[in-house]
């Protein structure tokens, strides 16, 4: 992912999920001890629900270069 592309997903986050800084700081920080897809951290914490985890990879999936 692109540093572009990083930062539209923090604020499709943000913006359409409605997560607040400080939890996706939380996940961003468990990911640098234990790497792992940010979507699955996020998940796991409790950080987000199985709803907005299918959003998010739905997002992942149409915002992707197609290759």
């Amino acid at each position: 992912m692109t540093p572009t592309q990083q930062a539209q997903f923090l604020q499709f986050l943000q913006n359409d999920l409605e997560l607040s800084a400080s939890s996706i700081a939380v996940a961003q920080k468990q990911r640098s001890q234990d790497p792992g897809p940010l979507p699955i951290i996020l998940w796991q914490y409790g950080l987000v629900t199985l709803e907005q985890l299918d959003q998010i990879y739905d997002w992942l999936e149409t915002s992707s270069p197609l290759c």
